[in-house]
């Protein structure tokens, strides 16, 4: 079947926004009067669990952080305030794409290809980062957007990718998706997509032999690479 979409991940693939992302919960644990810190080894475990809010809550139980138990009744509070702040370090100009991955968009928009975003980050998230690194009006780049709570289940289920494919109207079979983690992997294979792996600074020590290839990053992949790749799985 030809290739007719590309599907990308968000953090961690599109951009490395991890950092950033444990900044802006930093502040907003010091903001809420918590004394939590998520220094980047404990940050590199509490990111094998998908989505904000599920990733505070699985703090508060693994960890039992002083103030804990009220915190866990206002994640909602905490996760809105944490991705405000995101948006803003993001609307500030802290975060690039990727190398190749501007290159391959506009490549693959000017070959006639559906683009889709396939993320567990929330959609304000997905908005600000376009918008950062790729300009005002990009998100018409996107034929679909799949993001934050639209699904009842997070990567690593497929749901995010299956929600994905369903706006895009096109087969699993004609699609490539884009990660960088061993859940966001596991999430696009299980959905029926062949995928591309670019570790990133935090799942450099991921288990990603679930992807058709990995590669560094995108700077050496091109659209006839993609084709020969979703050819080989016939």
């Amino acid at each position: 079947m030809p290739l007719e979409a590309l599907i990308f991940d968000v953090d961690g693939t599109l951009a490395e926004t991890e950092e950033v992302h444990r900044q802006a919960f930093n502040a907003t644990f010091a903001a809420f009067g918590l004394a939590w810190h998520w220094d980047r080894a404990l940050y590199a475990v509490l990111l094998k669990v998908t989505g904000g809010k599920e990733r505070i809550l699985h703090y508060v139980a693994g960890w039992q952080p002083p103030g804990g138990a009220a915190a866990a009744g206002q994640v909602a509070a905490l996760h809105a305030a944490k991705t405000a702040r995101y948006v803003a370090l993001v609307e500030d100009g802290r975060i690039a794409l990727r190398p190749g991955v501007g290159r391959l968009l506009a490549e693959a928009r000017a070959a006639g290809l559906k683009l889709a975003i396939a993320t567990t980050t929330s959609r304000p998230n997905v908005d600000s980062l376009i918008r950062a690194t790729l300009g005002d009006g990009a998100s018409a780049l996107f034929d679909a957007v799949a993001a934050g709570d639209m699904v009842a289940a997070k990567k690593p289920a497929p749901d995010i990718y299956r929600l994905a494919l369903a706006q895009l109207g096109s087969p699993a079979t004609g699609c490539i998706a884009f990660e960088d983690s061993a859940n966001g992997v596991r999430s696009a294979a299980a959905a029926g997509l062949a995928v591309v792996a670019t570790p990133g600074l935090y799942s450099a020590h991921d288990d990603l032999s679930g992807a058709a290839v990995c590669h560094d990053d995108l700077s050496t992949v091109d659209l006839d690479s993609l084709r020969r790749l979703l050819a080989g799985r016939r």
